[in-house]
C-alpha cells in the first residue's frame, strides 16, 4: 500500500495513461490538469485512507463542468488511495446525491476549520480501475 502525493499521481498518469498530461497553468484552479490527445480535464485527488465511496466537492465538479461545457472535453475526477487509483468520467455520473456535510475547509494546508460544504459520494465500483494493490 503507497500513500501517494498528487505529484506521484500526476506522474504515474502521465506514465502509464496519459502520455500528453499537463498541468493546469493556474496552481489554484479548480482543476489540477488536462491531457489534450484524449480530451480529458482532470481533477486530481490523493486518500490518506482507502473509502468504498469517495467524496466530491460540488464547488470541484461544478467548475470542472462549467469548463468542459465550454470547451468541449470530458470531465474526469480521479482518486488514489492506499488500495488504488480509481478514474470517473463525470458525464456518467447522472444521479448524484448532493448534502450539505461539515467537513475540514482543507486537507493539506494549515487551516483545519470545520466548514459546511456540498458534497457527494462515488462508489469506487462506478470507477474505472486504473490499478488496485
Amino acid at each position: 500500500m503507497y500513500n501517494w502525493q498528487e505529484e506521484d499521481l500526476f506522474s504515474w498518469l502521465q506514465k502509464n495513461q496519459y502520455s500528453n498530461l499537463v498541468k493546469a497553468s493556474d496552481p489554484m484552479s479548480k482543476w489540477d490538469c488536462y491531457d489534450y490527445m484524449t480530451n480529458h480535464r482532470i481533477e486530481l485527488k490523493c486518500r490518506r485512507t482507502h473509502y468504498d465511496n469517495l467524496l466530491l466537492e460540488f464547488i470541484k465538479y461544478d467548475a470542472l463542468r462549467k469548463k468542459c461545457d465550454s470547451t468541449f472535453e470530458t470531465p474526469m475526477y480521479i482518486n488514489s488511495t492506499p488500495k488504488g487509483i480509481y478514474r470517473f468520467n463525470i458525464n456518467k455520473m447522472l444521479y448524484l446525491d448532493w448534502q450539505m456535510k461539515d467537513i475540514r475547509k482543507t486537507t493539506d494546508f494549515s487551516d483545519n476549520s470545520i466548514v459546511s460544504k456540498k458534497v457527494t459520494y462515488l462508489a469506487i465500483n462506478d470507477s474505472d480501475i486504473l490499478w488496485e494493490w
